[in-house]
């Protein structure tokens, strides 16, 4: 039947305003059920189907809602009436029709809004109000019939297209399937569900389902179009069509958005590494990064992060350590070295008690050392939540785990690229999750010919089993020093990757001194 027109007089019933005429040149009463169309047989057609179909359905008259702000006219025009059910019990009813125009099924809502179906409903048209309409410039979808209607009112006439959900926001991508291929003739799809949590999550899914760019979102000030328009009358409704936002994929953001958010973003907050020249390319140590340590094995991997983490302490951060390769006395024996400049680890034979004191109170003692006491327990997930426990409970905003290959080892499987993948994609998630920085311990695959006791030169390509640990790193850190050489203490440190600057290379070099057991940065 085409786009509805306009109402008037009907000469088969006497009607004043139940006619309805429609684009294509055909009309339908909808008091007396009378088709007026061009063809004799689309009229016989026509009559006969809708007579069968409303021998089975509920009788209706049009009059106003005024409990919904609703006048006849528009109930007229979309077919929304009032009604009986069987038992006696007073209902609306919202005709549906089918591709012909014939009312073939009623949706009857009853008290409590309690709803029901009568007729054929798999004849309807996918959504209700459809037959009004032929694809255009836009169309709003509603949750619901007097949302609808509410829209439809607002406009004062205007022949904006609006339908609705036949069974409401539950059962939304049923119907914009079955609707699909008509929907997206128009120009505009603008969602217009309920402001509630179903409501939102029917909008979202709809969006999903159709042509980006084409869709649009309105917000209204209340639940819902009809709350709206018995609250605050038409203008807010029309106001919010105008104001619709498109809808867009989660993660996308247009750019214009951003001008306040730079404005009021502040620079990255740094922390200093304990030796001023590896600061030089690496501007320090910062939340939310993935720093990888890398080293041939004896290098002084464990001593390089313990030195850090007695730094961060010392600076008034808190530190979780999960040293996976030693017990929690060899950690806490590690960390009181570093603050006593003795390597207790070795001999702590005439060390003074209040020495000890000291050295246990400004680090263990100081409440932002945590150590995980795994006991051979290295399983990924245990792992992981220890790490979030640490972030979340503890206020750990710094974490160390030493080492990759411990975590991987765990892991079901025998690729031990695959494993190292999931590992450090685990890993990667929960600095993202928790905000942390994370300092991870990583080996190296042998290299061809000079070996790392020999100082062999480090490198992303010899990072061990996989390319996530430098795809997924924020900051790879070498360690390189030649234990067969003149100066086997000396350990050169470069910056393999570096996101943050782009600034890589060698990065100063450090000195072991035995006396001590500290890393030092050298003089030379």
């Amino acid at each position: 039947m085409g786009t509805y027109v306009s109402s008037g007089p009907c000469e088969a019933c006497g009607s004043s305003g139940a006619k309805g005429y429609y684009e294509d040149g055909t009309a339908y009463c909808h008091k007396c059920e009378t088709y007026f169309g061009s063809h004799s047989n689309s009229e016989k057609d026509f009559n006969e189907k809708n007579r069968k179909h409303m021998a089975r359905l509920l009788s209706g008259t049009f009059s106003d809602l005024p409990k919904r702000g609703i006048r006849e006219d528009t109930c007229r025009k979309f077919g929304y009436q009032i009604g009986t059910t069987e038992s006696g019990e007073p209902c609306h009813i919202a005709n549906h029709r089918d591709t012909t125009g014939a009312i073939v099924a009623q949706k009857i809502r009853g008290a409590n809004k309690h709803f029901s179906w009568l007729g054929e409903r798999g004849a309807c048209l996918p959504l209700w109000g459809q037959h009004l309409w032929s694809p255009g410039r836009s169309i709003v979808i509603t949750e619901g019939e007097l949302d609808t209607l509410s829209i439809a009112q607002s406009f004062e006439g205007k022949n904006y297209p609006v339908v609705s959900l036949p069974d409401g926001a539950p059962a939304a991508p049923k119907a914009i399937k079955a609707a699909y291929e008509w929907l997206v003739k128009f120009e505009k799809i603008v969602l217009c569900f309920d402001n509630d949590e179903v409501g939102q999550k029917a909008t979202q899914q709809v969006a999903e389902m159709l042509p980006v760019g084409k869709v649009y979102v309105m917000r209204l000030p209340h639940k819902d179009a009809n709350e709206t328009l018995v609250t605050l009358g038409p203008a807010p409704i029309v106001r919010a069509f105008w104001d619709a936002v498109e809808w867009r994929p989660d993660g996308i953001v247009n750019g214009c958005d951003l001008w306040q958010t730079i404005l009021t973003t502040k620079d990255v907050e740094s922390v200093s590494y304990p030796w001023p020249v590896v600061n030089n390319k690496t501007l320090g140590l910062r939340r939310g990064e993935l720093v990888t340590v890398t080293a041939g094995s004896g290098i002084g991997k464990s001593l390089f992060v313990r030195e850090i983490a007695k730094h961060l302490i010392d600076v008034g951060e808190t530190v979780g350590m999960l040293m996976l390769e030693e017990s929690t006395t060899r950690t806490a024996l590690g960390m009181m070295s570093i603050a006593l400049n003795k390597p207790l680890h070795i001999n702590k034979d005439g060390v003074a008690e209040e020495e000890l004191r000291a050295a246990f109170t400004s680090t263990l003692g100081s409440g932002r050392l945590f150590l995980y006491d795994h006991f051979g327990s290295t399983d990924i997930d245990n792992l992981l939540n220890k790490v979030r426990y640490m972030a979340k409970a503890l206020g750990c905003r710094w974490v160390i785990i030493d080492h990759l290959s411990i975590v991987v080892s765990a892991l079901e499987g025998n690729d031990e690229r695959k494993l190292i993948d999931k590992a450090m994609t685990l890993l990667r998630t929960l600095v993202q999750e928790t905000g942390i920085g994370l300092l991870l311990v990583s080996h190296l695959r042998r290299p061809d010919g000079k070996g790392d006791e020999e100082g062999a030169q480090t490198s992303l390509s010899r990072l061990r089993g996989s390319h996530a640990i430098a795809q997924l790193s924020d900051m790879v850190i070498g360690l390189e020093r030649n234990q067969q050489g003149d100066s086997p203490d000396q350990t050169t440190v470069r910056v393999l990757k570096n996101r943050f600057s782009g600034d890589t290379g060698e990065n100063g070099v450090l000195v072991y001194n035995k006396i001590t057991g500290r890393l030092n940065e050298s003089n030379i």
